[in-house]
């Protein structure tokens, strides 16, 4: 039997800033607009005072390289790398206002003049347990849950009363033995990673041959 565990996907906030310099300008500056008063965002991070001013000393640097002024290429680069870095915090702001609000996340990042990042579609988790090689086994398999992640794995002759521990893995997967022919066992698993450790999945079942 498998069990599929759906997962929420999460919209990303998409901050695609130019090289070219006027252009950045108004990018910034459209953004900022978009920010003023926005509900979404009561406490913009850094202020928008402050990304503003990095804007109009981005322009005021920009006049002086078209103008050829000695020394004005290197700080105009220097006034685009702050703002731009202003702009990158601003867009950490955004995504971490939106992500407390899973359901209008999408629209609140939006609102803000960002673009929605497309999700990266992953595959459903799938826990399975299969038929082992040799009677009264079973092998047990899931989704990998990071590259470095342990698991832990139990099973239950008694319709999980009790959970029996099962030897704990690095990878995802184990074959469970010494299981009784005809009977029907659940199974069940959970991943530790180095962000914590999960739930114990939903339980799958098995008629052990």
């Amino acid at each position: 039997m498998t069990t599929t565990t759906k997962t929420t996907a999460r919209s990303l906030a998409s901050l695609k800033l130019v090289r070219n310099v006027p252009a950045l300008v108004t990018q910034a500056q459209n953004i900022v607009q978009a920010m003023t008063s926005n509900p979404s965002f009561p406490t913009p991070t850094p202020t928008l005072a402050a990304v503003t001013d990095a804007i109009n000393r981005l322009q005021t640097a920009e006049t002086a390289t078209l103008s050829r002024t000695k020394g004005a290429a290197t700080s105009r680069n220097e006034k685009r790398a702050t703002l731009v870095k202003l702009m990158d915090q601003l867009r950490n702001y955004i995504q971490t206002t939106a992500d407390a609000s899973v359901e209008t996340s999408a629209s609140m990042i939006q609102s803000a003049g960002l673009a929605v990042k497309k999700p990266a579609v992953r595959p459903p988790r799938v826990f399975a347990a299969k038929q082992g090689a040799v009677s009264g086994s079973a092998n047990l398999v899931t989704n990998s849950a990071a590259h470095r992640a342990s698991y832990e794995w139990q099973y239950s002759t008694d319709a999980g009363e009790p959970w029996l521990a099962a030897p704990s893995t690095l990878q995802s997967k184990t074959t469970i033995s010494g299981l009784t022919p005809g009977a029907t066992v659940m199974f069940r698993y959970k991943a530790g990673t180095k962000k914590g450790e999960g739930d114990w999945s939903p339980p799958t079942s098995l008629l052990v041959h």
